[in-house]
């Protein structure tokens, strides 16, 4: 890989970006620059099942989101920078620990090296590309044939909220398009005979104190949009973190009311998924990047 100016994401700042140096948005080298490498048991079902998703939390992030529950990584970009050839024997030891898959979580700002990386070793496991949602159609076309199962967010549909949380008012008008660039690679959900997810997009959406309308409206345009062509996962994990002290209004967790409004909606939808209960809002969930993982 040479050093290029990078237009990868939705933000287009045409940065130029070295191996190991960015200065672009997200700040970032074009080498991987990793978190934590390990069995991961807190997705969804379909995905975690018995032995774990095999995730790689690379640091940095496209979106700014003022509540990310994984701020030490994504906006201080703690982490370790790994060559291509690395994260390779990563992948495999993670491969050979048995998990279900390989979940590359933020992985937008290094799709040179993971398109390296696949084309010279590819997993017997499915590869889950696990995304705040904020992306381009034409990157996501590089990685057909790559990804198995895309695992996206859609946080927002009005602009004034992803502008307000994410910096990012541009947000849905990304997001969507980039949802159906995903199905279209991977088509409706196929499950092997344990229950796991083969193929397929899940979309994620995390419910937030006082925003139970854009919730709503989320999950309207998921249905109208994608309807059986997709899994939906409602999460209500939301805990205070990262920047959100300073927004009053999401200073705090759901309430039980504000859980039920978009629960009963989720259900009269009757969309397909998964849905977090609300005693999944817990500090205990957010990984410990200590950088003590074997994969490092």
């Amino acid at each position: 890989m040479e050093a290029y100016y990078c237009t990868l994401c939705p933000r287009n700042c045409g940065a130029r970006r070295s191996l190991t140096e960015g200065r672009g948005y997200c700040r970032l080298g074009l080498l991987p620059r990793v978190a934590r490498i390990a069995p991961h048991y807190w997705e969804e079902p379909c995905i975690s099942g018995e032995h774990g998703s095999g995730t790689i939390f690379f640091s940095g992030c496209v979106l700014s989101c003022v509540y990310c529950q994984n701020y030490q990584i994504s906006k201080e970009c703690y982490g370790k920078t790994m060559s291509v050839e690395e994260l390779r024997r990563a992948v495999k030891n993670l491969e050979d620990q048995g998990v279900h898959n390989i979940n590359l979580v933020s992985p937008t700002p290094y799709i040179e090296s993971i398109i390296e990386l696949f084309s010279s070793y590819r997993p017997k496991i499915p590869v889950v590309y696990n995304t705040g949602g904020y992306e381009k159609r034409e990157t996501l076309q590089r990685l057909e044939g790559i990804v198995d199962i895309y695992l996206p967010d859609l946080k927002y549909i009005e602009p004034e909220k992803s502008k307000k949380y994410s910096n990012a008012e541009d947000y849905a008008a990304y997001a969507i398009p980039a949802i159906e660039e995903m199905v279209r690679q991977t088509g409706s959900p196929t499950f092997d005979q344990n229950g796991m997810l083969k193929r397929g997009t899940v979309v994620r959406h995390l419910i937030l104190p006082g925003n139970t309308k854009n919730s709503i409206h989320v999950l309207d345009t998921l249905k109208a949009a994608f309807g059986k062509d997709i899994l939906v996962s409602l999460m209500a994990q939301y805990i205070p973190m990262g920047k959100a002290t300073d927004y009053s209004e999401i200073n705090r967790r759901i309430t039980v009311r504000e859980y039920h409004k978009v629960l009963d909606h989720f259900e009269e939808l009757e969309l397909e998924g998964y849905v977090q209960e609300l005693a999944s809002a817990k500090e205990s969930y957010v990984p410990d990047w200590n950088m003590s993982d074997e994969g490092l």
